[in-house]
């Protein structure tokens, strides 16, 4: 009876969902992807990113939704306190890039001071164990389009030139509101540069 219950139990657990993001000190997994910055499309490349210092690379749900908006103009608010500090910032999200397009050029949220990119397969949100949940049938953004893809949970790392996670920031397990996410991310890449 009691390695029924053990099984049982077991089996209930593994059906839970879990966020097992990748921790502090893991190695980033490398990652190319389409990209925008201020509209315009290009290649983003991890790999290349962090020959020039630390790279932020935050995980969102959605372009034009109220917390991803917040995130994208505090980020975009910070930019030249992120350059200073020699970092990069890279938004991620399920979005096509043609939302992305319109996201990132758009002065109240990205501004056109970094770039986002495309994970519409969740590709690069699977290689850092995040998990992504359906949008609501017909749900719309704040400019009332209908929002047609997955929603990827917010999760802020902080990866250093070696590829090392130096810090991780969740909404989920850490409580944090979108703008927070930033806060972080920006003390801990001063963090770094004043080292």
């Amino acid at each position: 009876m009691k390695k029924l219950l053990l099984g049982l139990t077991l089996s209930a657990l593994m059906g839970l969902p879990v966020s097992a993001a990748l921790k502090v000190g893991e190695t980033a997994p490398d990652f190319s992807a389409r990209a925008s910055l201020a509209g315009k499309e290009f290649n983003f490349s991890l790999r290349k990113a962090l020959k020039k210092g630390p790279v932020v690379v935050y995980f969102y749900p959605s372009a034009f939704t109220k917390g991803c908006d917040l995130e994208a103009h505090t980020f975009a608010e910070d930019a030249e306190k992120f350059e200073a500090a020699r970092a990069t910032i890279i938004g991620v999200s399920a979005d096509s890039i043609a939302r992305l397009n319109a996201f990132s050029a758009d002065p109240n949220y990205c501004a056109g001071k970094f770039p986002v990119a495309s994970d519409a397969d969740h590709k690069i949100a699977k290689s850092y164990n995040l998990t992504a949940t359906s949008a609501k049938a017909g749900m719309k953004d704040v400019r009332g389009v209908e929002i047609g893809h997955d929603f990827i949970e917010r999760v802020t790392f902080v990866i250093g030139k070696d590829h090392k996670i130096l810090a991780v920031f969740s909404s989920q397990e850490d409580k944090l509101s979108p703008d927070q996410h930033v806060e972080k991310a920006l003390a801990m890449v001063q963090k770094l540069a004043s080292r």
